[in-house]
């Protein structure tokens, strides 16, 4: 509804003043104006009763009781401006005449809700700079337009062709026509704000004076334009300058340690392939200021149908996929890159999101297989699976075949993650038992063996650990205990040597005072 309160308002704000100033308007084309004058302030009474019954947030609740809504827009400022706007002053038009639009200028106060759409459009627009212009460009329309419309006013009040600074008599046929008078006046306010022509000199005094105000006002004009406009621009760039400081610090870099040609190019190029693919902005650092709930949101609406290709997260429980979403690390690698070698150790499990990917031989040239889109590896070497032949070491070489845009997630981030998910940890254990029994690759008498010994050092190792932390914190306790049981007797033995310097006489009086009450 505020769009549509806003467009009605620009017309307005200049139908009243062109109408004030051109009198046929006014004349030719009278019941017109009445129905869209009216219809205005329909719609104005109609906004004023919708605003002081639109809810508002109160610690993150909505209120939409009537009395606190009311009380609320009663206290707004945009109370004042409704009633000042919503005056009828139309009434003394019954006494003055119905050709004097000026008394209606009251309805200007309802300026603010224009201002308020403006405010809440840039904020929720994806195109803000686009739309600061287009706010630029229509403030300084409307500024001309008004200029304008005084100009031929005070033209019509000294009187049209009684010197050359004035609208030329309207008496000659060819500047008596309403289309010739407006843009006349619009072209003689474009050429004076904007200080780019040369117009007649004024004459008199109060033609200096306005003459005077339209230079100051067009030199605020030229200002603003120039401010905003270079601000713009500097927006616009904004990415761009900090991607490029990127690249000249690491140029930078790179020739003080004498890094060769070759791989000084595939570097360049690197950076090129992430700004051509709009691929240079870091999610943590766009993400910080999001609260962890609204950061989770977009994680899951982003990267959750990416998790759930991988089978052994299949029939996962929601909140431990949740928990693997935020974890989830993009990496980006050049052609030729390789993302794991054979015999590596697994630290990290990888889904292709974008790019190609080639299973290659050790002489990097035969190739076996290649993955696309939404493939998946290494998830099994992460989980540590007892019994498995390849242990958690690479078992073939994956080679990037050109850029390739991969989500990665360590080892160390899922069993944490684990650790509030036992039984879906046996769950994922069991799956890659299976899978790994179904390709043939885990030993059967290692896995049915007992508990390894380094396993069981390594669970001794946490306890320890676990016990080492709650001792401390316990010693912090007891000492926090101790020091306020310390305060506590100084304070007693504070208020012991105070009542024995009190003398006997003093008691007494302080009896004898009680006694008398």
């Amino acid at each position: 509804m505020q769009k549509y309160i806003s467009s009605y308002f620009v017309l307005k704000i200049n139908d009243l003043v062109l109408i004030a100033c051109f009198n046929e308007l006014q004349d030719d084309y009278t019941i017109l104006w009445i129905v869209l004058d009216y219809s205005s302030d329909v719609i104005y009474y109609t906004d004023t009763f919708v605003r002081s019954r639109t809810g508002f947030l109160e610690q993150g609740l909505l209120v939409r009781e009537s009395k606190k809504l009311w009380e609320r827009y009663k206290k707004s400022p945009q109370f004042r401006f409704d009633v000042v706007s919503m005056i009828p002053t139309d009434i003394l038009m019954l006494k003055v005449g119905y050709n004097n639009p000026e008394l209606r200028f009251n309805r200007l106060f309802k300026m603010s809700r224009l201002f308020e759409f403006f405010d809440r459009t840039e904020t929720r627009t994806n195109f803000p700079n686009i739309f600061r212009i287009s706010n630029l460009v229509l403030y300084i329309l409307i500024i001309i337009h008004w200029n304008g419309c005084i100009f031929f006013a005070i033209s019509k009040t000294i009187g049209f062709g009684s010197d050359t600074w004035v609208y030329p008599n309207i008496s000659d046929p060819e500047f008596g026509r309403l289309a010739r008078k407006y843009i006349y006046c619009l072209y003689w306010s474009t050429l004076t704000l904007t200080t780019i022509g040369e117009t007649p000199p004024p004459v008199r005094d109060v033609e200096y004076l306005f003459v005077v105000s339209d230079f100051l006002i067009g030199v605020l004009i030229f200002a603003t334009i120039v401010g905003n406009v270079g601000a713009m621009i500097s927006n616009m760039n904004a990415s761009r300058a900090d991607f490029q400081a990127k690249i000249d610090s690491i140029k930078q870099y790179m020739q003080f340690r004498k890094v060769t040609k070759d791989l000084e190019a595939r570097v360049v190029k690197w950076f090129d392939y992430l700004w051509t693919e709009q691929k240079t902005c870091d999610e943590k650092e766009v993400l910080k200021n999001l609260p962890d709930k609204l950061k989770a949101e977009i994680a899951i609406n982003v990267h959750l149908e990416t998790l759930r290709k991988v089978r052994i997260f299949q029939d996962c429980e929601a909140g431990l996929l949740v928990e693997l979403v935020l974890k989830l690390q993009p990496q980006v690698f050049s052609p030729g890159d390789y993302i794991c070698k054979k015999g590596d150790i697994g630290r990290e499990m990888y889904i292709i999101k974008e790019g190609k990917l080639a299973v290659v031989a050790d002489d990097g040239v035969t190739q076996f297989v290649v993955l696309s889109d939404g493939a998946y590896f290494g998830e099994i070497s992460i989980l540590g699976i007892k019994g498995s032949k390849a242990g958690n070491r690479r078992t073939a070489n994956i080679r990037s075949v050109g850029y390739s845009d991969l989500f990665a997630l360590s080892k160390d981030d899922l069993m944490e993650a684990l650790t509030e998910y036992p039984e879906a940890k046996k769950a994922l254990e069991e799956k890659g038992r299976a899978i790994l029994m179904k390709d043939n690759l885990i030993d059967e008498a290692a896995a049915n063996a007992g508990a390894d010994a380094k396993d069981l050092e390594e669970k001794v190792t946490v306890l320890e650990t676990n016990l080492d932390v709650m001792q401390i914190k316990f010693a912090r306790l007891m000492a926090d205990w101790t020091s306020s049981q310390n305060k506590i007797k100084q304070r007693i033995a504070n208020m012991e040597a105070r009542v024995k310097t009190l003398r006997q006489e003093d008691l007494s009086e302080v009896v004898e005072d009680k006694e008398d009450k």
